[in-house]
């Protein structure tokens, strides 16, 4: 199935600043008996990625590895890809280098991070989907040396963590939580899906709230959101007058849908300035376009 192409184009300017690019090949997801490939499509290349922001109208992205398959090598793969989409003489693209939280990875990892600074890149994106915790309070030694280096590489380069979460499992938000709270004075944390799930948001939202107030360099987006999750977030931001510089829009193509998540923000009952700063300003901001 070819992707089906957009029937209409965004009414505003559009940053969506976490998306994927690469081809990935299917998989026996969850003990399948044959290989699937659940987001049935995605952008394998530059030409893909700018073709289809020309049709959505957006005008610019950050991008980052594909991924999805349980193995922790595959995104790394990706990151030439993620720095050729940058090349793009326009520059509407800017990139995350992929890297893993996991020890077992620490030689790619080293290799990775030999491509902060690059053009176009601003972005460090990991999981633990794959491997690794974001939980400080348990990494060994020879974790805490990895993590400390890669931290060293994000401050350098004024980067900002992109750090997938969920509402359990590997990625747990609380354990996110816990390394915004030792290190997002430091440098700039993307919590990437605001949580990832119902519990996940109601964990996240007050935090994200305080941590604001508390001066941490804190982000995120809605992309993966459950229904009540923007009413949620942006009523907490009404009455505490903070955060809304710190949320921006986010497709999580292939692995959301771009329509759904932009009209996530659009039918939202909010201010035209307000969208605005979600759709674009803070990009343009954080991203120093």
């Amino acid at each position: 199935m070819e992707r089906m192409l957009p029937g209409e184009k965004v009414r505003r300017k559009v940053f969506d600043v976490h998306n994927h690019i690469g081809f990935m090949e299917g998989f026996k997801y969850y003990g399948l008996p044959e290989p699937v490939n659940p987001t049935v499509y995605c952008d394998n290349d530059r030409a893909a990625k700018i073709e289809i922001m020309d049709q959505l109208g957006v005008d610019r992205a950050v991008v980052m590895s594909n991924y999805g398959i349980p193995d922790p090598s595959q995104p790394f793969g990706l990151n030439a890809v993620v720095l050729d989409a940058c090349a793009h003489p326009d520059k509407r693209i800017l990139g995350g280098v992929w890297f893993s939280p996991s020890l077992k990875m620490r030689e790619a990892n080293d290799a990775a991070m030999k491509l902060a600074g690059e053009p176009g890149i601003k972005v460090l994106k990991a999981t633990c989907l794959l491997g690794g915790t974001w939980n400080p309070e348990e990494w060994d030694e020879d974790t805490k040396k990895m993590w400390e280096g890669i931290i060293d590489v994000c401050e350098r380069h004024d980067h900002v963590f992109h750090l997938h979460t969920s509402p359990g499992g590997g990625s747990d938000v609380s354990n996110c939580i816990k390394f915004v709270k030792a290190y997002g004075k430091r440098v700039k944390v993307h919590v990437v899906h605001c949580g990832g799930g119902v519990s996940g948001h109601i964990k996240f939202i007050p935090e994200f709230i305080k941590f604001v107030k508390e001066g941490y360099k804190v982000y995120t987006d809605t992309s993966w959101a459950v229904g009540f999750c923007n009413r949620y977030l942006f009523d907490e931001i009404e009455k505490n007058g903070v955060g809304d510089d710190r949320v921006m829009f986010s497709s999580d193509e292939p692995w959301s849908d771009f329509w759904s998540e932009y009209y996530k923000f659009e039918g939202l009952g909010i201010s035209e300035e307000l969208k605005n700063k979600l759709f674009w300003e803070n990009a343009e901001k954080l991203y120093g376009v």
